[in-house]
């Protein structure tokens, strides 16, 4: 009786949340829906040997793991080409009917999430893995579980592996960064970011409460089903329960495709969630067969990405930031709006005459995009929206922080800070000095930073490396506890066996990068030799010139500075340059990259490191001399200079696959 019970409920449970999440209709209450799963719930925990592994109490989550373990596909997690415009899909169109007479195409939107696999035996979800690098994956079964939109039983009793997306929804996503504001943490750049985080929690219940899900679009063994086509396979997962998303369509035209890609292109911030192109597969699967594969992608499918992406929103404000060198930039304080999958709230307008040159006012309708898809910045000013209420910008004489008179130095644009005691100087300074491309000392953000230093305890940069003397103390803070301070002054510890060149960023002497930084580091070997090297010495090195070799001596010599570099020294912290045994591959050795656009998989900074490591050389720009294009995400001119040039481009998976050669 109570087996029969619990089968009912079990039942009643799926198809609720099936018709809920799936289809959007549903047929109980959340009362009713509440009822049958507290009785569901009572009735497992007094018959704990009658749970079923596809329960929707399943999905409640708490289960932990010590660790991901690796997961084989048998069939590989391909990635697809990606393309940037339509004279690339015109080229497509045209290579595929050169082995297919007309062709027909599944255009399916391309979901901006991460790609997961579920093997289902016998009807049960028994595994749920990410891509990883297409062969390895990682098991995360105790995080899908928790998604409430995939099925934990199908209605059939088969063997299937299905593939797709997990996502989180926009609704989703603002919720959490709410929260994570309200706590004082880190917001998540996007919810691709923010979804790729949550599956790869150990503890399930985090990923539970960040509210995920899926769309299904693959079966990558299709002939075991007798199905044709990939639209087949489609509406076959349909039929099984698993969510396809709505907006899919066959064309049998190049014009239908280019419509298609139109629409969507005009109309995808309408969507509950964030896509990032069009994916386009021709539907017979007999003629994919003709088509075959490379070593890396299907001949037959392909990803267009949209371009760089702008939006219009209300300029409200102009604000003055102060940074770590007094420079003083102005920043845009504009209505929220959703950009390029974050909510943006503000943008820089680098200059005084940037402004002008642009004729910004405040309180105009402007467009923005996100300069190198990740740097929100103003483009243009909607003159025909001015009514006249709108405010000429002015710039201020005095730092916003300390009150000091600002300056403007011959030959330059910004103005300055000249206070060395200011706050916001000191503020942003230290965070510079943390910073991961300087000393990378985690743990120590933003707001930690500046309410140590309004605390005292931390004013100059050689303070980090006396905060173990106030252990006892740190503890005591809100927010705080033994664990966390001890993992701060651990890191601290740690960031005293940095090479040279992350020292010399941290110090943020005007002018020197992180390349310089590097270069110099490399050349001098030790710090010491670099303080005693002479205006003329530095000029002559690659890349230095005579403004970069004056700012390098100007800092060190000032007495104060010198203090600095002694007190660092007393604290043991490395002033010597490490050489980094250099992995060569053949493919990178003595060439030079460049990247554009977004990368998915790594930073573009851990994207230069390992080149470099490699054997090659990064520059920022293209040229002849440019041997490889990395694109990434919504790629910028660059990718059009590489085109024109006929410079070889890669894919970031062509990238990471070159590196495991």
């Amino acid at each position: 009786m109570i087996e029969k019970r619990i089968d009912e409920l079990i039942k009643i449970l799926n198809k609720a949340s099936y018709e809920y999440y799936t289809l959007d209709n549903p047929t109980i209450t959340d009362q009713e829906y509440d009822s049958y799963m507290d009785e569901l719930i009572k009735l497992e925990v007094n018959h704990p040997e009658l749970v079923r592994p596809d329960s929707p109490t399943v999905r409640i989550g708490g289960e932990v793991i010590s660790d991901f373990k690796k997961v084989t596909h048998e069939v590989p997690m391909m990635s697809l080409g990606d393309i940037f415009n339509k004279d690339e899909i015109i080229a497509f169109d045209e290579r595929i009917k050169k082995v297919v007479k007309n062709p027909e195409y599944v255009c399916e939107l391309k979901i901006d999430g991460l790609s997961v696999s579920l093997l289902y035996k016998n009807g049960k979800l028994i595994r749920g893995a990410t891509r990883g690098d297409g062969t390895v994956g990682e098991d995360i079964t105790h995080n899908v579980k928790t998604i409430k939109n995939i099925p934990l039983s199908l209605p059939k009793d088969i063997d299937i592996e299905v593939r797709g997306e997990i996502y989180m929804p926009k609704y989703s996503f603002e919720k959490l960064n709410e929260e994570r504001r309200e706590k004082g943490e880190k917001e998540f750049a996007n919810p691709r970011n923010a979804a790729a985080g949550s599956v790869r929690q150990l503890d399930s219940k985090i990923s539970r409460e960040r509210n995920l899900s899926t769309f299904m679009y693959h079966i990558p063994e299709p002939s075991k089903y007798d199905l044709k086509t990939q639209y087949e396979s489609l509406e076959f997962m349909k039929d099984l329960t698993l969510t396809v998303n709505p907006n899919i369509t066959k064309v049998n035209t190049l014009k239908d495709l280019l419509e298609y890609i139109d629409y969507w292109t005009i109309h995808r911030n309408e969507l509950p969630y964030e896509i990032d192109g069009i994916v386009i597969k021709v539907n017979n699967y007999l003629d994919q067969k003709k088509l075959g594969v490379t070593a890396k992608v299907p001949k037959w499918a392909i990803a267009y990405k949209f371009p760089a992406e702008e939006v219009l929103t209300k300029l409200k404000d102009i604000e003055f930031c102060v940074g770590r060198t007094g420079k003083i930039t102005p920043r845009a304080d504009l209505d929220p709006v959703r950009l390029a999958g974050s909510v943006v709230r503000s943008a820089t307008l680098n200059n005084q005459d940037y402004i002008k040159e642009k004729n910004i006012m405040i309180g105009d309708t402007v467009s923005i995009r996100k300069a190198g898809d990740v740097i929100p910045e103003v483009v243009q000013v909607k003159f025909d929206r001015r009514d006249g209420s709108e405010i000429p910008f002015k710039m201020i004489s005095n730092c916003p922080i300390c009150g000091t008179e600002l300056i403007k130095k011959d030959g330059e644009v910004a103005y300055f800070c000249p206070n060395a005691n200011c706050d916001a100087r000191n503020i942003e300074g230290l965070i510079h000095f943390s910073s991961r491309d300087a000393m990378n000392i985690e743990g120590f953000g933003e707001r930690i930073v500046e309410d140590f230093y309004n605390m005292g305890y931390l004013k100059s940069i050689s303070d980090y490396y006396k905060l173990y003397q106030y252990k006892e103390s740190l503890q005591e803070l809100e927010g705080f506890g033994e664990k966390s301070i001890n993992n701060l002054i651990t890191n601290v510890e740690n960031s005293k066996k940095n090479s040279l060149e992350k020292l010399i960023f941290g110090l943020g002497i005007k002018h020197v990068g992180k390349k310089t930084a590097k270069i110099i580091s490399e050349y001098y070997k030790n710090l010491d030799n670099i303080i005693n090297s002479s205006v003329e010495e530095l000029s002559t090195i690659p890349d230095i010139g005579e403004i970069i070799a004056n700012s390098i001596k100007d800092y060190f010599n000032n007495e104060k500075n010198i203090d600095l570099i002694n007190r660092l020294k007393e604290y043991e912290v490395n002033m010597t340059f490490i050489e980094k045994e250099k992995n060569i591959n053949e493919l990178f050795m003595d060439k030079t990259f460049v990247l554009t656009g977004t990368l998915v998989n790594l930073t573009r900074n851990e994207a230069k490191d390992l080149i470099e490591a490699m054997g090659g050389k990064n520059t920022g720009s293209v040229s002849k001399k440019t041997d490889v294009v990395i694109v990434g995400n919504d790629p910028g001119s660059k990718y059009d200079d590489a085109l024109k040039l006929g410079i070889t481009t890669w894919t970031e998976e062509e990238f990471l696959n070159s590196i495991r050669r």
